[in-house]
């Protein structure tokens, strides 16, 4: 209910009330685009697999499909947190180790990183021929595959068996093979969003998040273990819980 106070409350009383009605107008009348246009614009097989998995409810499917991407945004921001966080406790922990300012491109120079010497190398030139080099600016350009390979059976022997370092509350018992199953299972899944691949479905295209939780949960486990705490390292930034947690919903009224 509405206080009027003289004029100025008149007048204020009824500029909260034309906001209301346009909000309520917008709510009711807005025209949006049919599922037909969306079809149209993201191609029916696209469409198709979040239809049938709705059990062909249309306005549903449009729900998981908006949801899907928001995953894909959420989950593209903490995944780069763990890459960069990664990557600098990995130069870091070499850095110290080898005595060696460059230790990158000498590693791959001396054939000790295995598959990817000759991508370090080139992106090194690359960087030489702009005139724009240095090993920070190597770090920075190499992909999430160069950092998880580290943990690789070979390249970890190469280095020494020491990178494990690099997880100072990881839990007793795990060892390299374990450590690099996981960063390899997050790496193909950064790959499947980088494809625009759809997170929430199961092989037989039933929704299905329980995957996306546990890479989550791996994603969380493994910043803990370099010895951040979680919630204030992506303080500010958002995490898939929620829209994990509405698809699930949304799965539960289909």
């Amino acid at each position: 209910m509405l206080l009027l106070t003289g004029t100025t409350g008149y007048y204020g009383a009824n500029i909260v009330y034309f906001c209301y009605v346009c909000k309520r107008f917008q709510e009711l009348f807005w025209i949006r685009m049919k599922y037909e246009d969306y079809e149209k614009a993201l191609s029916t097989p696209r469409l198709d697999k979040y239809r049938q998995a709705c059990n062909g409810d249309k306005n549903k499917a449009l729900i998981l499909y908006r949801c899907n991407i928001k995953l894909c945004q959420k989950f593209y921001g903490i995944l780069g947190v763990l890459e960069v966080v990664l990557r600098n406790a990995i130069n870091v922990h070499y850095h110290n180790q080898l005595s060696d300012g460059d230790w990158l491109i000498t590693q791959a120079q001396m054939g000790f990183l295995v598959n990817y010497q000759d991508v370090i190398i080139k992106e090194r030139d690359k960087l030489v021929n702009s005139g724009d080099y240095s090993h920070d600016k190597l770090i920075a350009s190499l992909s999430f595959g160069v950092w998880t390979f580290m943990f690789s059976r070979n390249c970890y022997k190469n280095s020494g068996k020491t990178l494990l370092k690099v997880f100072p509350k990881k839990t007793l018992g795990l060892n390299q093979k374990d450590i690099y199953d996981d960063l390899d299972r997050i790496r193909l899944f950064r790959n499947r969003i980088a494809h625009h691949e759809s997170l929430c479905f199961n092989r037989s295209g039933r929704i299905y998040v329980d995957y996306v939780q546990r890479i989550y949960d791996l994603v969380v486990k493994y910043i803990d273990f370099m010895g951040y705490e979680p919630n204030e390292l992506f303080y500010g930034v958002e995490t898939p819980v929620s829209t994990i947690y509405k698809i699930k919903e949304l799965e539960a009224a289909i």
